[in-house]
């Protein structure tokens, strides 16, 4: 049996999205990028708070939502699995919401999730009726198993989730964007896959109920980056897994104080700054939906840590707290701390 510091270690091996021998990388479509400005956040008028994440970020990206559906009113996922998948436990993360050689227990999650509600360590279930999903796993995605998003699927449908599950593409365990610089198939740095598809207007359009056309020019808005210590819940955030700065795209409308929606971005394992700098920020072909449909995008960056050392996000348990997946987490309030700021 692997020691708990071997087993995260294969775990964060597994989720680093490690490329397959002999797999070239693709001559990329160029988007426009705005630069990066120092800053910090502020308020603005915001009716509504979505949330999106592909692999580390996938998994708290539905811890967020869980934790405050009241508040977070649908999610995008990319290649994840169901909530509390590893409850806690290093082994039940690799084996079972990465492979599938354990079960994933929905059922068990399930519970769980009813159980804390009713203690208030999460919304109330209820929230979750109606709310629009959209979940993506690609076909060559061997680092999350087909059947383990599948029970993703499942967790939301069973309590009243409306899903919409993408899962006849080819692609590796990535994020997939036209401006993806590997091929579809491939699972290589900066994990951002071009597969012909635009899975962005598809989900976007399922959260928002309809979404205009992206900006294919010049981009509108400002990039911020701005220190996320602030928001700490140690006032620390790499005592966190955090880098010290994360980053916000603002729609020129928005700033001018139009009411705007906001979507939260996580990257996955190895995709934060301090691994491939700004391509997540730039590539992920969300600032172009944001600066034509009044959309504010946060982008938190989690870092390499003793603890983690691929830059994941938390949804095992590796900061030694067993609330990360509930109110009170770690990461999950320090980033609502950011989302309190820009929703006033």
């Amino acid at each position: 049996m692997k020691t708990p510091w071997k087993a995260a270690t294969a775990l964060a091996a597994a989720l680093l999205l490690v490329l397959p021998g002999g797999v070239a990388a693709r001559a990329a479509s160029t988007p426009y990028t705005k630069t990066p400005v120092a800053g910090s956040l502020r308020s603005y008028p915001i009716s509504a708070v979505y949330v999106a994440g592909v692999s580390s970020g996938g998994y708290l990206a539905t811890q967020l939502q869980v934790a405050y559906s009241a508040r977070i009113r649908g999610a995008a996922i990319f290649a994840a699995g169901p909530y509390y998948c590893a409850q806690n436990n290093v082994s039940q993360a690799l084996y079972g919401c990465g492979d599938n050689l354990y079960p994933t227990h929905v059922a068990t999650l399930e519970s769980y999730t009813r159980t804390w509600a009713s203690y208030g360590w999460v919304d109330g279930t209820g929230n979750l009726a109606g709310q629009p999903v959209y979940v993506y796993h690609g076909g060559n995605d061997s680092t999350v198993k087909k059947s383990v998003t599948d029970d993703l699927v499942r967790y939301y449908q069973d309590f009243g989730a409306s899903v919409r599950y993408d899962s006849g593409g080819a692609a590796g365990h990535s994020w997939v964007t036209p401006y993806g610089t590997v091929g579809c198939t491939a699972t290589a740095s900066p994990f951002l896959a071009d597969c012909g598809t635009d899975p962005q207007g598809a989900f976007l359009g399922k959260l928002l109920g309809s979404v205009a056309a992206p900006n294919t020019g010049p981009l509108g808005g400002t990039l911020i980056r701005f220190g996320q210590d602030t928001f700490a819940t140690n006032g620390w955030a790499n005592g966190l897994s955090m880098d010290a700065n994360g980053f916000a795209y603002v729609p020129s409308a928005c700033a001018a104080g139009t009411t705007c929606r906001l979507l939260v971005a996580l990257h996955g394992c190895a995709q934060g700054y301090a691994k491939v700098g700004t391509a997540f920020v730039d590539r992920a072909n969300l600032n172009q939906y944001a600066d034509t449909n009044r959309l504010i995008v946060l982008y938190p960056q989690a870092v390499a840590s003793g603890v983690n050392p691929n830059g994941c996000w938390d949804w095992w348990g590796y900061l030694g707290a067993t609330n990360y997946p509930i109110k009170g987490g770690a990461q999950v309030e320090t980033i609502m701390n950011m989302v309190r700021r820009l929703d006033g």
